[in-house]
């Protein structure tokens, strides 16, 4: 995964609030999507922008096989959330 380790000043109480309920919906029927999910919270979420945040969100709201899907290009997501995924598959994830 491309993204660098968020080592800027601790979340505010609501971040932080936000962060664990998007920890808790990272969790998966797949272990596979938990580690790739999680990862993708911790290192790159942080500085991520508003629309990339709001694409990560929203694919925390689809089920999981058609996320593996994604994950495993098998199907091709919409443009909103390619970048996102995209994440997920660079090398070094």
């Amino acid at each position: 995964m491309s993204c660098e380790y968020n080592l800027g000043p601790m979340p505010a109480e609501d971040d932080r609030a936000r962060i664990a309920r998007l920890r808790w919906r990272c969790r998966r029927g797949m272990r596979e999507l938990d580690v790739v999910l999680q990862r993708y919270l911790e290192r790159c979420y942080p500085g991520a922008t508003p629309v990339e945040q709001q694409a990560f969100e929203r694919l925390l709201e689809l089920q999981d096989p058609q996320l593996l899907a994604y994950v495993m290009r098998q199907d091709v997501p919409d443009p909103e959330l390619a970048h996102v995924i995209a994440r997920f598959t660079d090398a070094g994830a």
